[in-house]
């Protein structure tokens, strides 16, 4: 089967797909935790890959950065090769002065600046929210493993540079962080809009690797290679749906 974005043969997805940004951690996580992993995409450079975890298929694959782009992907992979949970595994930018660089942020819910819910016409304000089923599994795994994750509101940005990021340029003024966002990324409202226009789940899981508020931040290495506790996380809610 093809896409305009996804060539691969019909049956080539596992039902649920991690979803990072950058084609190399794809390719990172294909080779460092699934076994036997396949490249079964490869249009533009965005890698998708499928293998498994604990015995279990799993498939791995990058959404490209921003809101059209995880839109575009995640349509194609609901829509045409059977995938049911999209689970997002990404960085992001805290918010909040107990959220620290390397914690790890489960968006129950996704704020935007975004004008992507315009295309549904709706009457009012969508609330772009995860799959209560993977939020859910993913909060018990947290805590069962033990890990210092933050659950609550993230924000999705269309602008990573911008003339009017509250956000980024004013810091404890920010407008987000007065309404108890924990932290800033670009892709997975669109995410879960496009899982809820199509009755498929959704749920995004990041590890902050900058602070707004204090500068710290790590390298676009160690964002590739060493966010492996989010990834370990994601992998076994994958197995448990």
């Amino acid at each position: 089967m093809s896409t305009p974005h996804i060539n691969a043969e019909n049956g080539s997805f596992a039902r649920t797909v991690l979803m990072p940004g950058d084609p190399l951690r794809a390719k990172f996580i294909a080779e460092s935790f699934l076994d036997n992993a396949k490249l079964v995409n490869n249009v533009r450079g965005i890698q998708g890959y499928t293998g498994t975890y604990k015995g279990v298929p799993v498939s791995v694959m990058a959404s490209g950065m921003g809101m059209p782009s995880i839109g575009i992907y995640s349509y194609e992979l609901y829509s045409f090769f059977g995938v049911e949970n999209i689970i997002r595994v990404g960085s992001a930018g805290g918010m909040q002065e107990s959220v620290k660089v390397r914690d790890i942020v489960i968006g129950m819910g996704a704020c935007t600046n975004s004008s992507f819910a315009s295309q549904y016409a709706l009457p009012g304000t969508f609330a772009p929210i995860s799959s209560y089923k993977l939020l859910r599994t993913c909060v018990d795994k947290a805590e069962f493993f033990g890990l210092n994750c933050h659950v609550g509101n993230i924000l999705s940005s269309d602008t990573f540079y911008s003339e009017f990021d509250m956000s980024r340029k004013e810091g404890e003024d920010s407008p987000w962080k007065k309404m108890g966002v924990l932290a800033v990324e670009m892709e997975a409202a669109a995410l879960y809009m496009t899982a809820s226009r199509l009755g498929k789940n959704a749920l995004a899981i990041c590890t902050v690797s900058d602070h707004l508020l204090t500068g710290e931040a790590t390298t676009s290495e160690e964002r590739q290679k060493t966010f492996t506790d989010m990834i370990t996380l994601a992998l076994e809610v994958a197995i448990d749906l």
